[in-house]
């Protein structure tokens, strides 16, 4: 018995204009190229804000504790910052502490009380290292002094 086809369960045959075919090949390649250098950017990016924070929060920590080290009685105001420096050194790495410039002093707030300051500045490396250290910091620690 011979096979009968109902009409609409055939194949569809459509058209395809003359190379056509071959104008799309490769195309996938180049999609996924494009959008992986993207995203390695912006992973690079997010990592890059994230090692600022972190450098940023540590310094600013080196600070405070430099300010309170020298705060203490009979030490000078000038040990908060090598304080600070090697607080930072052994948080981060000795290559970071070496690019900040740290300078303590004393100071007297509104209310009479007399203050150590720890400032600190300095630029964050960025992941890529032949782009140097392209990120400010600027932070300051303060703590009261003690009296005799």
């Amino acid at each position: 018995m011979a096979e009968r086809r109902r009409p609409g369960r055939g194949r569809l045959r459509v058209p395809r204009l003359p190379g056509a075919a071959g104008a799309e090949r490769g195309g996938a390649v180049v999609e996924f190229v494009l959008v992986s250098v993207l995203v390695v950017v912006l992973l690079l990016a997010v990592l890059q804000v994230a090692v600022y924070v972190h450098v940023r929060n540590v310094v600013t920590a080196g600070a405070q504790e430099g300010a309170r080290f020298a705060a203490n009685a009979d030490v000078p105001a000038a040990a908060g910052a090598d304080r600070t420096l090697a607080v930072v050194a052994a948080a981060t790495s000795p290559a970071t502490a070496a690019g900040l410039r740290c300078a303590a002093g004393e100071e007297t707030d509104a209310s009479g009380l007399r203050l150590v300051v720890v400032r600190c500045s300095g630029a964050v490396p960025t992941l890529l290292a032949g782009l140097g250290s392209l990120l400010p910091l600027e932070v300051t620690g303060r703590a009261v002094e003690e009296g005799p």
